[in-house]
């Protein structure tokens, strides 16, 4: 593996595992459970090793395991522990657990061994809200807390992007629309944050939806000659961080009136920007939605 970072503080446990800095702490001084170096100023500093299992005691103590016996395990006793409960249980938390390090370290080859046990398991769908959401929620707020670095995010998403791609192409070999209502996806100008998008063009096919994916950064003006296709239209778009919060009522204005207001079409939006739109003021033609499950819910 190619362990870009293989040093960790104690925050970094903490924000990376959930577990409190005292916790750890505790469970270190009473039980010996982690074996941290320190620093010429002594600062403890942790390995990836102690990373990898204080994210398996996090599970098994989750799973009811007191601390006093965790510590009893050797370390390969406490991965196959892991692992058994897991089979016998879900193996969605481990799962995340062990996205997170492929993505710290770079390792395609864990993000394909771990996505293909999933797969054995769970549908794609299944695998995208339960797994794929959490983690990509979890890994914003790693990024934010310099745990990681845009190479890292980047990294994951892209192998999430593939996945998503693949299973569309496998939905639509057998794809047969419903006639007279058309999906059209699109990000605002400047939007490149297109996960969730390529997710519910997924959706939206594998309800036998016809679907125009747009994809990034498309201005208003190109989405006029879409008005004239001989059906209802809904566009959908994701506002992750564009348009900004002292745009966003000029562009909704900008949308209803070289879009809605010409021909029999829709708009529903989602995303962290919507939050700063007062939905009360919003004519019928627009939509918002707290989550793609919401979303969905409405094909």
């Amino acid at each position: 593996m190619n362990n870009i970072k293989s040093s960790f503080s104690i925050k970094d446990l903490e924000r990376f595992t959930g577990i409190k800095a005292h916790t750890i702490r505790i469970w270190e001084k009473r039980y010996n459970l982690l074996e941290p170096e320190r620093t010429d100023t002594n600062i403890r500093t942790y390995s990836l090793e102690n990373l990898q299992k204080l994210l398996n005691i996090s599970y098994l103590n989750s799973n009811g395991y007191k601390i006093s016996k965790i510590a009893k395990l050797k370390n390969e006793q406490i991965q196959a522990t892991v692992n058994e409960i897991s089979k016998k249980t879900n193996i969605l938390n481990p799962a995340i657990n062990e996205l997170k390090l492929a993505m710290l370290n770079f390792d395609l080859e864990k993000f394909y061994g771990t996505y293909s046990k999933l797969q054995s398991e769970k549908s794609f769908k299944d695998i995208f809200y339960d797994v794929f959401i959490p983690l990509l929620s979890e890994i914003g707020t790693l990024w934010q807390t310099d745990i990681i670095t845009p190479a890292h995010e980047h990294f994951i998403t892209t192998l999430i992007r593939q996945k998503i791609i693949l299973n569309t192409e496998l939905i639509q070999m057998d794809y047969n629309p419903v006639p007279n209502k058309t999906f059209v996806l699109y990000l605002p100008e400047n939007e490149i944050h297109e996960l969730g998008l390529m997710f519910i063009n997924y959706e939206v096919i594998s309800h036998g939806y016809q679907s125009i994916f747009l994809g990034q950064s498309v201005p208003i003006d190109n989405l006029v000659d879409l008005i004239g296709l001989d059906s209802e239209i809904i566009f959908i778009s994701y506002f992750t961080i564009n348009p900004e919060i002292e745009n966003i009522e000029a562009y909704l204005k900008e949308f209803h009136e070289k879009i809605l207001s010409h021909g029999n079409s829709k708009f529903w939006i989602l995303g962290r920007m919507i939050e700063f739109i007062d939905t009360k003021t919003l004519p019928e033609t627009i939509i918002t939605f707290n989550s793609i499950e919401d979303l969905v819910k409405t094909l």
